[in-house]
């Protein structure tokens, strides 16, 4: 792997990160369910899928796949915020709001990724 890719991976790291923390920031007031968690999850996970069948048709380098995968998608999303606000809403008694949360991160998580791969290879 080249030192370029790994600069690469970084910066679009920091890409997806500042993304993440503008997504939080934008949804700040919505303090009753963690929307900001979930949309940035689910974009990534259809962002990842996208990149799944672009790279099954050759689409995109394996160079490319790995910058914006590990790199953008990476920075984007978050299991250990997820893991955390789940535990946080158990915490306060507050179960159907974290089941519901683990079940639409999941459930659309996976269908995005499935979508954007169906849609793109």
């Amino acid at each position: 792997m080249s030192p370029l890719v790994v600069v690469a991976v970084l910066a679009f790291g920091a890409i997806g990160a500042l993304a993440r923390f503008g997504t939080t920031l934008l949804l700040a007031r919505f303090t009753r369910f963690p929307f900001a968690v979930l949309i940035v999850n689910v974009v990534g996970a259809a962002f990842g899928g996208c990149l799944l069948g672009l790279s099954a048709r050759a689409s995109i380098s394996a160079e490319w796949h790995l910058i914006l995968l590990t790199g953008l998608a990476g920075g984007l999303t978050t299991f250990s915020t997820w893991s955390v606000e789940t535990v946080q809403l158990v915490e306060r008694g507050r179960w159907r709001t974290a089941l519901s949360s683990v079940v639409l991160n999941l459930v659309l998580g996976i269908a995005a990724a499935a979508i954007g791969y169906l849609v793109t290879r």
